[in-house]
C-alpha cells in the first residue's frame, strides 16, 4: 500500500462518548482532522447506520458512509476510537473498538480480513480495548504507521476535486455501462495515483467499477476527471486516451442496434392463417424459429446459513472469488474467439464486478456477525444488485443481472452441493428457451445444436442476452411479459424474431406454413450472400455503386469480400480519437497510402477531420460549447485550425500520388466555406506537385440541401450523411434517450431534403458541371431506404459491410421505374411509419401501380 490507512493521529484512546452517534462523530472528526474526508462525510457515517448494521461482534463496530457520498472522501483512511467502558451500539450490543472507514477503493479489505480473524481472539480484543499504547492497536492490525511527510500531505489535501484534472463530455450513445467502465477501471489501476470521476455532485473512484456505474453517467453529461499522486498526470493522460478511444466502438454498437431495429421494423412478419394464442414482445434478433418450448422457471435459491470459523469462511470466500475471476477471464477469452470481442468483454466486466470493495465488505460483515460464507455472499450480492437496479437507468438495471450472474458462479464454488441454476439444456433439439430472463452465461453457453430461439419475459433489445443472440444468429424476443412463464412447457411453438411474437397451440397447417416461410427466408439469405459480389443494377440496367464505410486499411479485405466496390467513407477522426496527441503528417500519409494499396485502384473517399458535436478531443483544447452540435465542428473547425487542416491535406495529396482517392469535407453550410477549402487544396496540391483529385462535401444540414444547386457548381460530388441530416431537419438529437426513436431517417421531411439535394446536383450536371450524389449515412444500409434513395436519383451508397449483400439484392429485384414510384409514395407519406409500411411493396414490387 502506498501509505498507511491507520496512523497514530487516527487513533484516539480512552474515549467516553455518550452514545453511538457521539462515538461516530468523534471517530469522524479524526478523519476530518487528518484530511481524509470532508466534514459533511461525518453525517454520511451517521446516515448509514439507518440502513445497515455496522456492528461486527466482540465489541468491534465498523461505521462507514453511504456510497452516494464517496465523493466527500479525499483519501482512504481508517480512524480507531477506543471506548474502554463501551458504548451501546444496538440493543444488546456494546462497542469498545470503533473503526470508522472512509474507503475510496479496496485498500481497506486487508484490514477487514484481519478484523474477522481478531474477532476469534477475545483475549487480544480485550487488551486492545483498554491499552494505553496506540502502538498495540497498530501492531495488532499489522498496519505500520506512515511517515510524517505522508501525514502532512494528508492534512493538506484539497476538498472536492483533485488538483489535476480535465472535463470530458460523455459521447457514448448508451452512456457509461459495464464494458467501457471496466476498461476505465483497468487503466486507472495501472497507476498509484488516486483518480476520481465526478458527475455533477456525485463522484466515484475510477478504480472501482461499481462506484463508476452508480454515478449513472448518461450521454451528453459533462464529467470532471481528476487525480492526485506522483503519477497523476500520466494516469489522467492514459485514462483520457482510453475514454476517447472507446467512443468509436460505442457509437458503432449503438448504430448497429439502431440499424437492426430499423431493418426489423421494415420486414414482413409471418402470419398464421388461424388465431392461435400468442404473446407480443420486442424484437431482439431476427428470424423464425420452430421448436419445442422449454420453460426455465426461476429457481428460488435457498442458501442455508452454515456458520463456520471466521478465518475458514474468509479463506473460502477469497478462494471462490479468485477461482471465479479466473474462470470469467477464461470465458471472456473463449467467447471472444467463438462469438466476438465485444461479447467476450461482457465476462471481463463481470470479473471486475467481483472485485467491488463494498460487495466484499458486505459479505465480510455478515460473516463477522456469525453467518456462513455462502449465505453471507448470496445476501451481499442480492443487496448490491438491488441497489444497482434502483439507479434509474434501464441499461444499468440490466447490469444488475450481470452481478447476479457472476455472484451465482461464486456461490456454486462456496456451496457446490446446492442446485444453483446454470448450465446447458438437458436433452432435446430445436428448443425454444423461455425464461424470465437469461444471464450472459446462460446465453453464451447455449448449444446451437439444441437451441433454435430465445424468448424472455423481461429484458430489452440492448441487454447482453440480445447482443449475444444477434451475434449467434438466434431468433430472439424479449419483454414478452410474465405470462410467458405460464405457457405450457413441451409443446411446439413458433418464435417470430421479426414480428416479435411467440405463437403456440398451432394446427398442422400453420406449422407447415411457418416451415415454408422459414425455409424461404433462409434460402433467400443464402442466395443474397452468394450474389454479394455481383453489381447492384436494377432489372433495367440502372447501376448503383455500393461501397463500404471503412476506417482502417486492415478492414478493407473483409469489406471487399462482403461485396464492397470501394470505400465510400473513411472517417479520419478515429486517427485522432485513439490517442493523446494529434497524428503527424507522415503517420496520416502512411494510413492513407495503406488504404489505397488495399483497394488496388477501387474508389476511396477520405473525409477530413470531423471533430465536434459528440466527438470531443480534449488535447485539442477546444472551447466548451453549450450546444456543440450547433457549434464549431467539422469544416468549421478545420478552417479555424490550419495546424490541423494543412498536415491532413498534405498527407492526403501525398497519398494521391500512389493511387486514386477523393477528398470530402464534412459539415459544409455555405459556398464561402467550400471555396476556401478548395483554395487550400489547390495551394497544397501545387506545393507537392500532386495530381488533382475529386473534391466533394457532406450534405448534413438543411442549408447545404437548400443550396445544393449553387454548391454543386463547386463540388465534384455530394455524400449525404442521413444521420446528422435527420437530427438537424427534425431538431432531435439522434442520441437523446427519449426522442431518439422519433429521429427516423425515413421521415418524409428528410427524404424531401435528399430529393432537393439530388435535384441541385442534376441541375449542375445538365449545365456542364458534373456532380454525382451518394449517401453514406445509416439509411444507405437499410434495403427499403436504399430502394427509396435509388428512386430519388442517388447513385452511390456506402454502408457497413454486413448490409451490402441485402441492399444489393433489394436493388436487383426491382426496375428503376418501380423505384421512382416507390420514392414518390414515400415523399407523399404523412410520417416515417407510413414510409416503412412501403416495405411490403418492395418485397412484392409488382404491387406498385405503374
Amino acid at each position: 500500500m502506498p501509505e498507511a490507512l491507520i496512523r497514530p493521529e487516527l487513533v484516539q484512546l480512552g474515549a467516553a462518548p455518550a452514545d453511538k452517534a457521539a462515538a461516530i462523530r468523534q471517530a469522524g472528526q479524526l478523519l476530518v482532522a487528518a484530511g481524509c474526508i470532508a466534514p459533511a462525510y461525518v453525517q454520511s457515517l451517521l446516515a448509514r447506520e439507518q440502513t445497515a448494521n455496522t456492528y461486527l461482534g466482540s465489541g468491534v463496530a465498523i461505521p462507514h458512509g453511504q456510497i452516494a457520498d464517496r465523493h466527500l472522501i479525499e483519501r482512504t483512511g481508517i480512524a480507531v476510537l477506543q471506548v474502554p467502558g463501551g458504548v451501546e451500539w444496538n440493543a444488546g450490543q456494546r462497542a469498545t473498538l470503533i473503526f470508522a472507514i472512509a474507503a475510496q477503493s479496496d485498500e481497506h479489505l486487508a484490514l477487514l480480513r484481519r478484523l474477522t480473524r481478531l474477532l476469534q481472539d477475545e483475549a487480544t480484543l480485550q487488551k486492545l480495548a483498554c491499552t494505553a499504547d496506540a502502538g498495540d492497536i497498530l501492531r495488532a492490525l499489522e498496519l505500520p504507521a506512515a511517515p510524517a511527510a505522508a501525514a502532512d500531505a494528508a492534512a493538506q489535501a484539497p476538498a472536492g476535486d483533485y488538483a489535476q484534472g480535465f472535463d470530458w463530455r460523455m459521447p457514448y450513445p448508451n452512456g457509461l455501462h459495464a464494458r467501457p467502465a471496466q476498461q476505465w477501471v483497468e487503466t486507472a489501476r495501472r497507476f498509484a495515483a488516486s483518480v476520481r470521476v465526478r458527475n455533477g455532485q456525485e463522484a466515484g473512484d475510477a478504480k472501482n467499477l461499481m462506484a463508476l456505474l452508480q454515478l449513472g453517467i448518461a450521454h451528453g453529461q459533462t464529467l470532471h476527471v481528476s487525480a492526485q499522486g506522483s503519477d497523476a498526470a500520466a494516469a489522467l493522460a492514459a485514462l483520457q486516451g482510453v475514454m476517447n478511444r472507446l467512443t468509436a466502438a460505442e457509437e458503432a454498437e449503438a448504430e448497429k442496434a439502431r440499424q437492426a431495429k430499423a431493418q426489423a421494423a421494415s420486414r414482413s412478419a409471418w402470419q398464421p392463417a388461424g388465431r392461435p394464442p400468442s404473446l407480443q414482445g420486442i424484437s431482439a434478433s431476427p428470424g423464425l424459429a420452430i421448436g419445442t418450448l422449454r420453460v426455465r422457471r426461476a429457481a428460488d435459491i435457498a442458501v442455508p446459513d452454515r456458520p463456520a470459523p471466521l478465518a475458514e469462511g474468509a479463506d473460502a470466500l477469497d478462494e471462490a472469488l479468485a477461482a471465479t475471476r479466473a474462470e470469467l477471464l477464461q470465458l471472456a477469452q473463449d467467447t471472444a474467439a467463438r462469438i466476438g470481442k465485444a461479447e467476450g468483454g461482457i465476462f471481463r466486466a463481470q470479473a471486475e464486478l467481483l472485485g467491488d470493495t463494498g460487495l466484499i465488505a458486505q459479505a465480510c460483515q455478515r460473516m463477522a456477525q456469525g453467518h456462513g460464507a455462502a449465505w453471507s455472499w448470496h445476501e451481499a450480492v442480492q443487496a448490491a444488485a438491488g441497489q444497482l437496479a434502483s439507479v434509474g437507468s434501464p441499461l444499468l438495471a440490466a447490469r444488475a443481472a450481470d452481478l447476479r450472474d457472476a455472484g451465482l458462479r461464486v456461490l456454486r464454488k462456496l456451496a457446490p452441493e446446492l442446485d444453483v441454476p446454470g448450465g446447458q439444456e438437458q436433452g432435446g433439439e430445436n428448443l425454444v428457451i423461455a425464461a424470465a430472463d437469461l444471464t450472459p452465461s446462460d446465453t453464451a453457453a447455449l448449444d446451437l445444436r439444441q437451441v433454435a430461439g430465445l424468448c424472455t419475459a423481461q429484458g430489452g433489445p440492448s441487454s447482453h442476452t440480445a447482443i449475444i443472440a444477434r451475434t449467434l444468429g438466434l431468433p430472439a424476443v424479449v419483454a414478452a411479459g410474465g405470462a410467458l412463464l405460464d405457457v405450457p412447457d413441451g409443446q411446439t411453438v413458433v418464435l417470430d424474431g421479426d414480428g416479435a411474437r411467440l405463437y403456440w397451440g398451432l394446427d398442422e397447417a400453420d406449422l407447415q406454413s411457418a416451415r415454408q416461410w422459414r425455409d424461404a427466408q433462409q434460402a433467400r439469405a443464402r442466395e443474397i450472400a452468394r450474389l454479394a459480389l455481383q453489381a447492384a443494377a436494377t432489372q433495367d440496367g440502372v447501376r448503383v455503386e455500393v461501397a463500404a464505410n471503412v476506417n482502417r486499411p486492415e478492414q478493407v479485405p473483409a469489406a471487399l469480400a462482403a461485396g464492397a466496390e470501394g470505400v465510400g467513407l473513411m472517417r479520419t477522426e478515429f486517427l485522432y480519437l485513439e490517442r493523446d496527441n494529434a497524428p503527424g503528417e507522415d503517420e496520416q500519409c502512411e494510413t492513407y497510402c495503406g488504404m489505397v494499396r488495399e483497394l488496388a485502384g477501387r474508389p476511396l473517399i477520405i473525409r477530413t477531420l470531423d471533430i465536434g458535436g459528440d466527438k470531443q478531443v480534449p488535447y485539442l483544447n477546444l472551447p466548451h460549447e453549450e450546444n456543440p452540435f450547433l457549434g464549431i465542428r467539422g469544416s468549421r473547425l478545420m478552417l479555424r485550425r490550419p495546424d490541423l487542416l494543412e498536415p491532413q491535406l498534405r498527407a492526403i495529396y501525398r497519398a494521391a500520388k500512389t493511387g486514386p482517392l477523393s477528398i470530402m469535407f464534412p459539415m459544409i453550410t455555405s459556398l464561402a466555406e467550400l471555396r476556401a477549402l478548395r483554395a487550400e487544396c489547390e495551394r497544397i496540391r501545387q506545393q507537392l506537385n500532386a495530381p488533382a483529385v475529386p473534391i466533394g462535401i457532406m450534405v448534413e444540414v438543411p442549408a447545404a440541401a437548400v443550396m445544393a444547386g449553387q454548391l454543386a457548381l463547386h463540388a465534384d460530388f455530394f455524400s449525404i450523411g442521413t444521420n446528422d441530416l435527420t437530427q438537424y431537419v427534425l431538431a432531435i438529437d439522434r442520441q437523446h434517450p427519449e426522442l431518439a426513436r422519433e429521429a427516423d431517417t425515413l421521415h418524409p421531411a428528410v427524404l424531401r431534403m435528399i430529393q432537393r439535394t439530388v435535384q441541385g446536383a442534376q441541375a449542375a450536371t445538365q449545365a456542364g458541371r458534373p456532380c454525382w450524389v451518394g449517401v453514406c449515412g445509416g439509411l444507405a444500409g437499410d434495403p427499403l431506404g436504399a430502394a427509396i434513395l435509388t428512386g430519388l436519383g442517388v447513385r452511390e451508397l456506402s454502408m457497413s459491410q454486413r448490409d451490402i449483400a441485402p441492399v444489393k439484392a433489394a436493388l436487383r429485384a426491382c426496375d428503376s421505374a418501380l423505384l421512382a414510384e416507390l420514392a414518390q409514395l414515400a415523399l407523399d407519406s404523412a410520417d416515417a411509419d407510413s414510409v416503412r409500411a412501403l416495405a411490403a411493396r418492395l418485397q412484392a414490387p409488382r404491387q406498385v401501380k405503374r
